[in-house]
Order: structure tokens, then C-alpha cells, then sequence
């Protein structure tokens, strides 16, 4: 039962309110009608629990993206069973994992109860449900296909997250292994090197250039050590900044696909999640302008969004999808085949969805063989530095013995 605080007027015109408790606002109409009273107004009174639910609601998405695939490809296995919609609502309630999440959920199930469409209630939470998701479970219920649409976001996004784990996995280890390799490198600098410098001066002999070239490094990282470290905040402050304007995410995006090695991968990624999107919500049923707005903005590159974005003016116009994005440098010649057979043929999700596969295979092959080529590229790069320093330590012992030989 929840509680109702209204306002109506009496038979003599007077305007009177009060708190009923009922199961839902058409409860408390019957009731105040058969007081005879002229409803003016009907607000559910907000105990401190859903208070502090739908504040916790609206804090932000499930602590895992994995718990949102799970809710999703259980509601749709409720409602393919059988379960009204409402009851698979109050059940995943009760099983979901984070309160934050749960108390998203509760607000849901509520909306829902009072009439809401499900796409309408989940609208009310963007930080949890994506437009992706929300469309397309529009499209579900316009459609009446809303469990086949559920799974389909379903296999979306474990596609999704499979391809983020992949991608996550490949830049771990390489950003460990470089850190590590610049801590012991400034370990070295900062508390080996020194040591040796009396012992050097005491020699009296002519340092060589690459043991004098280590000895001015150490000074200015002993010294400067504070400085180096803010001009490095600086510079990613400065990358974080232009990041966060209109033209330098632009510039920075494009950036990223033409850095060796990895814009190779990340062109891939970004294809890769251009197609499954495309072809997912095709299949859903979504209008081709919607798909083409959602795409550009899960993109995840604005070098991909501005050319799905050119396209899409494109297609409002009548004109093909795959001219304007053959035009772009980040589509390939066989991307925009493809779409244009597919475009001919009526069969553009079938097509796009084997894009996808491609270059979902596609990373996961080069991911592999960075990895694969990063472990020995960075020992490398470890033995080059720690090998130059103890050779710049050991070059004045080497002359010395050179000069007793010889005297």
C-alpha cells in the first residue's frame, strides 16, 4: 500500500485534502468519488525509504555492466515463460546484486505499475539505460516482439563486453610493464648512481661522456625530481582539457587512429562496434535515422560519429548510406561494399552483422600478437636502460684498469 495526499473541493465548494492509504492513484479517484468530492490534484507521498531509493537510483549505473546484461537477458527469459512483465520486474528487484542498482530497478517496477511504458520508465534513468537500450526496447514494444528484443540486447552487449575485456587486457600489460620499468629506472637515478659519484671524483681521471651524460640525468632527477612530475600532471591535465572541447576530442580521436600499432586496433574496434550496433538495432526494427543517430553516439571515436553523422543527413535526403562513408578515411573499401550490396539487396542487418564478426575475430587476432610482441619489446627496453646505467657505473672501473696495464 502506498499513500496519497490530495486536494478536492466538497458539494459546498470548499477546498478540503487529506492522506488516504491505497494500492494506486485510480483507488484513491474511486474512493474520492464516492465521497462526492471534485478531485483537484493526487501525489503519492514519498516515504523516506523511496526517498533514499530513488536518490540511490539516480546516483548512477550498476557498480558492473555485467549485472545490466544479466538483468537483461533474465527479463527476457521471464517473459518468454510466461511472466507478465510486472511480476519480472519485482523479482529481479529482489535478486539484483547492488543497491544503487536495486533501487534503479524499484523505480522501474514503479513507473511500470502505475502504467508507464517500460521504455518510458527506463528513459528516466540514462545514466543506467543507454538510448541504445531504450530504443530498442521501444521497439520491442511497438513491435510486440519485446522478449526477442531483449535478447538480441542481450547478445549486444556480452558482444560489447567481450570486445572491451579484450581491449582492456591489451593495454593492461603494457601500461604495467612500463611503469614498472620507468620505477626502476628512476630507483636507479635517484638511490644507486649517486653513490658512486665520491667514489668517482676520488679516482681523479677523465669520466667517460656516457658516465657523465648518467650523473647530469640523476643530478636533475634528484633535483628537478618535483618539477619533471608537474610538467607530466601538466601534460596530461593539458591532453584531459582538450579533450574535453569540441575540436581537440575531434583531433584527439584522430590521433588514436593514426598512432602505430594500436590505430590499427583501435580503427578495428571502432568498426567492429559501428556494425554490431548498426545491425542490432536494424533487426529491432528501429527506423534507419534513429539507428544512424544511436550509432554515432555509442561510436566511441567522433571521427566515426562525424561521418555516421555526415551519412545520416545523407539518407534523410533519399541518398545512399554507403557514398558519404565511403568518403570517410576510417571505412574501409570492403565496409562500404558491403553496406551498398546490402542496401541493394534488403538484407543490410545480415551483412552488417558479419562486418562485425569480421573485425570482432579481427581484434581479438592482433590483440593476441601485441601481446605476444609487447612482453619482449619492453624487456628489451628494461635492459637497455638498466644496461646503459650499469655500463655508465662500470666504464670509469674498465678505464682504470686499462691505465694500470699500461703503467
Amino acid at each position: 500500500m502506498k499513500n496519497f495526499r490530495y486536494s478536492a473541493k466538497n458539494h459546498e465548494g470548499r477546498t478540503v485534502s487529506g492522506t488516504v492509504a491505497a494500492a494506486g492513484r485510480d483507488e484513491v479517484a474511486g474512493e474520492l468519488r464516492r465521497r462526492n468530492l471534485t478531485i483537484l490534484d493526487i501525489k503519492e507521498v514519498q516515504s523516506a525509504f523511496r526517498s533514499m531509493a530513488k536518490r540511490a537510483a539516480r546516483a548512477g549505473p550498476p557498480r558492473r555492466r555485467e549485472e545490466l546484461v544479466v538483468f537483461t537477458r533474465q527479463l527476457a527469459t521471464m517473459i518468454t515463460a510466461g511472466i507478465t512483465l510486472l511480476e519480472a520486474m519485482e523479482i529481479l528487484v529482489e535478486q539484483a546484486e547492488s543497491p544503487g542498482f536495486g533501487a534503479t530497478l524499484r523505480a522501474v517496477a514503479d513507473d511500470v505499475r502505475t502504467g508507464s511504458d517500460l521504455s518510458r520508465a527506463l528513459a528516466r534513468h540514462p545514466r543506467v539505460f543507454s538510448e541504445l537500450f531504450v530504443n530498442m526496447v521501444k521497439a520491442g514494444e511497438v513491435s510486440g516482439q519485446i522478449d526477442e528484443i531483449l535478447v538480441r540486447l542481450a547478445d549486444y552487449m556480452e558482444a560489447a563486453q567481450k570486445l572491451k575485456r579484450e581491449i582492456k587486457s591489451a593495454m593492461t600489460y603494457p601500461i604495467i610493464s612500463l611503469v614498472l620499468v620507468l620505477g626502476i629506472t628512476a630507483f636507479l637515478m635517484v638511490g644507486i648512481v649517486p653513490q658512486f659519484r665520491p667514489i668517482f671524483e676520488s679516482l681523479e681521471i677523465e669520466l667517460p661522456g656516457l658516465t657523465r651524460f648518467i650523473l647530469s640525468m640523476s643530478d636533475a632527477v634528484r633535483l628537478h625530481g618535483l618539477l619533471l612530475l608537474g610538467g607530466l600532471f601538466a601534460c596530461v591535465a593539458g591532453i584531459v582539457m582538450l579533450k574535453r572541447s569540441r575540436k581537440g576530442a575531434y583531433a584527439w580521436d584522430a590521433f588514436l587512429l593514426k598512432t602505430p600499432v594500436f590505430g590499427v586496433l583501435f580503427r578495428k574496434v571502432a568498426l567492429a562496434r559501428f556494425s554490431r550496433t548498426f545491425s542490432t538495432l536494424i533487426r529491432s526494427g528501429v527506423p534507419i535515422l534513429g539507428c544512424l543517430e544511436i550509432v554515432a553516439e555509442t561510436a566511441g571515436n567522433r571521427v566515426v560519429a562525424r561521418a555516421v553523422h555526415s551519412a545520416r543527413e545523407w539518407v534523410r535526403e533519399g541518398q545512399s548510406l554507403s557514398e558519404p562513408l565511403a568518403q570517410s578515411p576510417v571505412f574501409p573499401l570492403m565496409v562500404t561494399r558491403m553496406i551498398s550490396i546490402g542496401e541493394k539487396s534488403g538484407s543490410l542487418e545480415h551483412l552488417l552483422e558479419k562486418i562485425a564478426t569480421f573485425y570482432d575475430e579481427q581484434v581479438s587476432a592482433q590483440v593476441k600478437s601485441l601481446t605476444s610482441l609487447i612482453e619482449p619489446l619492453l624487456i628489451a627496453v628494461m635492459g637497455f636502460f638498466v644496461g646503459t646505467i650499469v655500463l655508465a657505473v662500470f666504464l670509469p672501473i674498465f678505464k682504470i684498469q686499462e691505465k694500470l696495464a699500461h703503467g
